[in-house]
């Protein structure tokens, strides 16, 4: 392909060469590897709509990969696999008119919006959703709608409980989740256990509580208590997925989560809702569960916090990312 160079002040050959570009998407500074059109002879580089367009492509699906958003093609198979249009779709969730035509065509959602497309990628989750809101809908989209429903629960077969953990929680023991699969009943009796010792706790305390025992457990018998894997956040290391893990034990009646407001802030506060199971803990995990809450009981949600920030593991990771168990050995409670 010729262009006209302004440097050359004539027609010249043209090649595409790989560079580093940084584009800010949603705020946040994401690196790719973009292609550029460049004068053969100079160097000087051209504007292309297609490569421009597919190096912006490829920041938005780097940025939606990392903060693990579904990419526009799994919104369309979601909205597809019920029948319906993309302004039946946005009027079931109540969204704007082109809020689904912009997501399937290649805008961020966030991540409220985000959650709720995979809670309904799967049918007995829409029925429950259209049960509540049918109302948004015709008579004759409500049928066609239950009928799909009906006809991809008749294929899938799928347990709502085991889908939702096979979903959002690893199965397969790496150093990510300290070599374990994760264990559901175990992590909730690590939550009742500090739920119950500390009446006030607060959800912030509770993730890093539980970091700190799954840690120090797999520092000393080279496995983790739970399972969990823990990604690096602004206020430390948090259970990855954990709101919905919160969700589920809810639901199960394990333990809750009460929003409180002191003086204008708003405060989570972990409620539980049983005992622990007995025999659920070990002597070596009741061990453990002891020490860190004796190092951190008097802390509250700002200190703790800013104490596991101090931690290699969080220091050597970025926003996102998970906190391997590996760094375990580094963690000495002085």
């Amino acid at each position: 392909m010729k262009k006209y160079c302004e440097e050359c002040k004539r027609e010249v050959e043209t090649n595409i060469i790989t560079q580093k570009e940084s584009y800010i998407v949603c705020g946040e500074e994401i690196e790719v590897d973009a292609q550029v059109l460049v004068c053969a002879d100079c160097g000087e580089e051209f504007f292309c709509e297609e490569l421009d367009n597919n190096t912006l492509l490829a920041a938005y699906n780097k940025y939606r990969k990392k903060h693990k958003l579904l990419f526009p093609e799994e919104i369309k198979r979601i909205r597809e696999q019920y029948g319906l249009s993309q302004r039946a779709f946005a009027k079931l969730l109540n969204w704007g008119d082109k809020t689904i035509c912009r997501y399937e065509n290649g805008s961020i959602q966030d991540k409220a919006h985000n959650s709720l497309l995979l809670f309904l990628r799967e049918p007995k989750n829409m029925r429950v959703f259209l049960n509540e809101n049918e109302i948004l809908l015709d008579e004759r989209q409500q049928k066609k709608l239950y009928n799909a429903v009906g006809e991809l629960e008749n294929k899938t077969k799928i347990n709502d409980e085991s889908n939702l953990i096979d979903l959002y929680f690893s199965n397969t023991p790496c150093a990510e989740n300290g070599f374990k699969v994760f264990d559901y009943e175990k992590t909730c009796a690590m939550v009742l256990f500090f739920a119950h010792k500390n009446t006030d706790l607060l959800k912030t305390k509770l993730m890093k509580l539980l970091n700190y025992s799954d840690m120090i457990y797999y520092k000393e018998n080279g496995i983790s208590m739970s399972g969990l894997r823990y990604a690096h956040h602004k206020y430390g290391p948090v259970p990855e997925n954990f709101d919905i893990l919160l969700g589920k034990m809810a639901a199960d009646h394990i333990a809750h989560i009460e929003v409180l407001y002191d003086n204008g802030y708003e405060k989570h506060q972990v409620v539980p809702d049983s005992n622990i199971p007995v025999g659920m803990i070990t002597d070596d995990e009741l061990n453990v569960l002891k020490k860190i809450y004796e190092k951190f009981k008097d802390f509250g949600s700002v200190e703790i916090s800013n104490y596991s920030h101090k931690e290699k593991g969080y220091c050597e990771t970025k926003q996102g990312e998970i906190v391997s168990y590996i760094y375990a050995k580094e963690i000495e409670l002085n």
